[in-house]
């Protein structure tokens, strides 16, 4: 399995931010969330990493929260990205061409960005009802890391975050998970990091939303033996921590059980 020139590849510093959000209120939320990385980023960090729908809580009211991709949310992101030098990333309520998109950003300090749409949504809270699904597997770098980016209900299907070919580093989830399924994210994080032989990082938020639905953040990142290098349980929290390039080449060198996968077909 042929993997690229590590020595040009550094280690990469993460800032999680589990987040308490208010209800349907965009500018309450940016307002907090400037105001908590304000006081709370102490140092250079490569990437910020937002939950699910952090401008408004995991809401199902698209018509009346949607923005536009030149809205007041992409700006805000844009603006942190330069301020901070660093990733920013995150979903929010996205209208493009009449359809409604959960949709995860990759903002660039530069102001370019990709983004995700998330692919699987959650049909028991009537997700697919009010939104459009995403077709595409998403895969960003940073400073040599490949990235995929998944959202929340993604994590519960296997099959469309296989690290096929080692195609990514890094799964990076992003989440509104309720705290009654809380077992059930805390099995499904550590699982995804070893069998894809990745690091995975869980971002969830924390707090009651508008339908009185807990959540109590566990944001974790783990690495691909299944060892934990963050983990936080309840409490908003806003934490930096560092993930080495070395550490995941030598763990696919002792244990190369990427080149012995199934190969299939996702259609």
């Amino acid at each position: 399995m042929e993997q690229p020139n590590h020595l040009s590849i550094s280690n990469l510093k993460i800032t999680v931010f589990q987040a308490y959000l208010f209800w349907e209120n965009i500018d309450k939320n940016l307002q907090n969330l400037s105001l908590r990385l304000s006081s709370g980023v102490k140092e250079k960090t490569d990437l910020i990493i937002l939950p699910e729908m952090f401008s408004t809580g995991f809401s199902m009211n698209a018509q009346a929260l949607a923005e536009e991709m030149n809205g007041k949310t992409m700006e805000w992101m844009a603006n942190s990205a330069r301020k901070y030098d660093c990733v920013v990333t995150g979903s929010l309520i996205i209208k493009e061409q009449e359809k409604y998109y959960n949709r995860m950003i990759w903002m660039l300090p530069d102001g370019n960005f990709n983004y995700y749409d998330k692919k699987h949504l959650f049909s028991m809270g009537e997700e697919d009802k009010h939104y459009a699904a995403g077709k595409d597997q998403v895969t960003v770098t940073l400073k040599g890391w490949k990235i995929r980016l998944a959202t929340c209900y993604d994590l519960r299907f296997p099959v469309w975050l296989r690290n096929k070919n080692a195609a990514y580093d890094i799964l990076l989830v992003i989440a509104s998970w309720p705290d009654k399924r809380t077992a059930h994210w805390k099995a499904l994080i550590p699982a995804r990091a070893i069998e894809n032989q990745s690091y995975v990082i869980g971002v969830n938020r924390v707090g009651h939303d508008g339908k009185e639905v807990y959540h109590s953040g566990h944001s974790m990142c783990i690495d691909p033996l299944g060892n934990t290098v963050y983990y936080k349980p309840e409490d908003e929290d806003l934490y930096t921590f560092s993930i080495g390039y070395e550490e995941l080449l030598k763990i696919r060198r002792d244990f190369p059980f990427l080149q012995d996968a199934d190969d299939f077909t996702l259609s």
